[in-house]
């Protein structure tokens, strides 16, 4: 979904970047909460940035979403 966010025109060049830096945090060599609180921060800035449209508000809720349920199987 990242590389959807990511590839997707109709948002603004910065949020495009941001999800690549999100990705990009994702695949860091480090540990997996770690690699994981650190692109769920990236997407949270992003999501609150007030030029990005609905439909690409809803797919970083969705990834955050997904995050965080990772995040709280590794935790367990």
């Amino acid at each position: 979904m990242l590389d959807q966010l990511a590839e997707d025109t109709s948002v603004p060049r910065n949020i495009r970047r941001g999800a690549t830096e999100a990705k990009a945090k994702l695949e860091m060599n480090a540990a997996l909460d770690v690699r994981v609180a650190g692109a769920i921060g990236k997407l949270d800035d992003l999501a609150n940035d007030p030029n990005i449209p609905m439909h690409g508000r809803t797919i970083i809720y969705r990834i955050i979403t997904e995050l965080e349920n990772l995040l709280n199987t590794v935790q367990k």
